[in-house]
C-alpha cells in the first residue's frame, strides 16, 4: 500500500491571525529557532490562525522601546540559549509580559529569565541573576552542581563545563490544579531537555508566597521543572524544550494552549 496514498490537507483561516513575538539574540539566523517556528505553526493549525512571527533582537531591545514593538504582539515567547549577551532585553520583554497580562511562554533560557525577572521586580532582590553571566550578585540560577542536597552553594563549581549538561529525556511531576497539569491532563510528563543551569530549589517558597508558583518539579523535587503564575491569564516557563516533541498532526499541547491564549487576548 502506498503511505502517501491518503494525505490529509490542513486547511487555515488566513484571515484569522495572532501576531506571536520571539525575542531572541540569534534571530537575524533563518534556522536558529526552527524548531519553534513549526512548533507555534502546529498549535495555530489546532486552533485554525495563522501564526505571524515576530522576530524581535534581544541584544538590541531598549526599554524605551519595548511598548512600542509589542504594541501589536498577543503573545510572548523568549527562546532557550546561553550566555550574557542579550538577557537585559529579556527580562525586560517578561516584565512586560508579567504586568500587561500577555500570554508568555519561557523555554529553558527564557523560565530562567523569567525567574530572575520576578526576584528582582517582586521580590526585590535587585542583584538577583545566575551564575552563567555573572559570577557577582545573588545567585538564584547556577550549574547542577553548584548546590548541595540542601541547597546551599558551593565554590569551584566553573570547571568541566562539558561535563554538567542535563541531556535528554527526563519526568517532571505535575501540580495539582495547576494551569499547566490542565494543559497536559496528566500527572506524569516526559520532556527532552538541553541545559545546564538550573533554579535554585531553596526559593521556591519565596517565590510562590508571591505568586510565582513551581507547578512542576523532578520526581525527587530537586529540581524546578515548570513554572506558572498565579494572577495571569497565561504565563508558563519551562525547563526543557517541549517543541522537540510537536507535529503538524499532533500539535503539543504547550504550543496548543499557548496560540489559544494568544487567540483570546487578541
Amino acid at each position: 500500500m502506498n503511505p502517501w496514498k491518503k494525505i490529509t490537507k490542513i486547511t487555515l483561516n488566513t484571515k484569522r491571525h495572532v501576531n506571536i513575538a520571539i525575542i531572541g539574540k540569534y534571530v537575524e539566523l533563518k534556522d536558529a529557532y526552527k524548531s519553534l517556528d513549526e512548533a507555534l505553526t502546529h498549535g495555530g493549525i489546532s486552533n485554525n490562525l495563522k501564526v505571524n512571527l515576530v522576530r524581535i533582537d534581544s541584544e538590541k531591545l531598549k526599554v524605551s522601546e519595548i511598548k512600542n514593538k509589542l504594541r501589536n504582539v498577543s503573545g510572548i515567547l523568549i527562546p532557550g540559549g546561553f550566555g550574557k549577551r542579550g538577557t537585559e532585553g529579556k527580562i525586560e520583554a517578561i516584565r512586560y509580559a508579567r504586568v500587561n497580562k500577555i500570554p508568555f511562554l519561557g523555554i529553558c533560557y527564557g523560565m530562567q529569565m523569567a525567574i530572575i525577572e520576578f526576584a528582582r521586580n517582586q521580590l526585590k532582590i535587585k542583584k538577583a541573576t545566575s551564575s552563567e553571566f555573572d559570577k557577582g550578585g545573588v545567585h538564584i540560577i547556577g550549574l547542577m552542581h553548584e548546590w548541595e542536597k540542601s541547597g546551599r552553594k558551593v565554590k569551584g563549581t566553573d570547571k568541566d563545563l562539558g561535563g554538567t549538561m542535563r541531556l535528554g529525556s527526563y519526568d517532571a511531576i505535575l501540580k495539582d490544579k495547576s494551569k499547566i497539569r490542565d494543559i497536559y491532563k496528566s500527572r506524569l510528563i516526559k520532556e527532552r531537555h538541553r541545559h545546564r543551569y538550573e533554579v535554585d530549589i531553596s526559593c521556591k517558597e519565596k517565590f510562590e508566597k508571591k505568586g510565582l508558583i513551581f507547578s512542576g518539579l523532578s520526581p525527587d523535587h530537586k529540581l524546578p521543572e515548570i513554572i506558572e503564575l498565579k494572577n495571569h491569564p497565561w504565563f508558563i516557563g519551562v525547563q526543557f524544550h517541549p517543541e522537540f516533541k510537536s507535529r503538524p498532526l499532533n500539535p503539543h499541547p504547550l504550543f496548543s494552549s499557548f496560540i489559544k491564549a494568544a487567540k483570546n487576548h487578541r
